[in-house]
């Protein structure tokens, strides 16, 4: 479940990780009303919206991840680097990247280096995310 989490997190994606028990991972906004969900697979995991429709698919490669949309069509990768992962598009064009410090909190950064928000896992688990001026957008249990 650790892969599953580690997974997820690129997304709203956060490479945090997480001892959950069960193989899906439910996403909630910042009122705390659910968003989607995303499931794990044989080689990877889905995505589905709050009612429970698929809206895409990643999976596992030699270097970390290729996104899909719910018809089947490669819209991005993310490679695994020492710090966290790099984000590209599907024409490889990168267009962001995730890095988790010794503090354990991962920050998003766009194409450019800049901040746009970051990832706090707290005891429980539950993970927040928080944009680039420390506002909560929402959490993934």
């Amino acid at each position: 479940m650790k892969k599953l989490f580690s997974i997820l997190l690129l997304f709203c994606f956060m490479f945090l990780t997480a001892n959950i028990s069960d193989a899906a991972v439910n996403s909630y906004n910042r009122y705390g009303s659910k968003t989607g969900s995303y499931r794990e697979t044989s080689s990877g995991f889905n995505s589905y919206d709050k009612y429970g429709s698929k809206t895409g698919s990643y999976r596992k490669t030699s270097s970390g991840y290729n996104s899909y949309d719910k018809y089947g069509s490669k819209t991005g990768s993310y490679r695994e680097t020492s710090s966290g992962y790099n984000a590209y598009d599907k024409y490889g064009r990168k267009t962001g990247s995730y890095k988790t410090g010794s503090n354990g909190v991962t920050t998003k950064y766009d194409q450019y280096g800049r901040k746009t928000g970051s990832f706090k896992k707290d005891s429980s688990g539950k993970v927040t995310e928080y944009d680039k001026y420390g506002r909560k957008v929402g959490s993934y249990k």
